[in-house]
């Protein structure tokens, strides 16, 4: 026997009350809603060029800078970029790894982050290995350059 259960007729007052339904509710993906192919009422300049959770220009120049690189996953709305390992065929005993980290909407420079990863291999084994702060640096330099780029097209100016 249930005894915990009881029967009491369904009310749809929670839904109707003006606590739940009022004007000082906010929506969820924000005034415009969810916006998924154009008719929003930004423009594309103040949204960093599409709807994207982050800047397109530094994404797509992210993308561009490290396509020589096998890509192992791809984040668009949380702005994460992350390579498989790349063997160079100039250097067969060591591979390399990136992620780009795109940190806001706007095209900054601190709006960009690269982190390398590299391995060398000794016995037969990969080992991690130190990068050089100028390759980092030098990536995230050529993101921003590639960035400013797309902009300059984008813009025509």
């Amino acid at each position: 026997m249930l005894a915990g259960c009881k029967t009491s007729p369904v009310s749809e007052t929670e839904y109707n009350d003006p606590r739940y339904t009022g004007p000082g509710q906010g929506r969820a993906f924000g005034s415009d809603g969810l916006i998924l192919f154009g008719g929003r009422s930004k423009t594309p300049s103040e949204e960093g060029g599409s709807g994207l959770g982050v800047n397109a220009y530094l994404w797509r120049a992210a993308l561009d800078t490290l396509s020589f690189m096998p890509l192992a996953s791809a984040d668009p709305f949380g702005g994460v970029i992350i390579t498989d390992w790349y063997q160079p065929p100039s250097a067969p005993g060591e591979r390399f790894k990136a992620t780009a980290y795109i940190l806001g909407r706007q095209l900054r420079a601190d709006a960009v982050r690269i982190a390398v990863f590299r391995q060398v291999q000794e016995g037969g084994q990969w080992v991690d290995a130190p990068v050089s702060a100028v390759t980092t640096s030098d990536i995230e330099n050529k993101v921003l350059a590639r960035a400013r780029e797309l902009r300059t097209q984008a813009t025509g100016s």
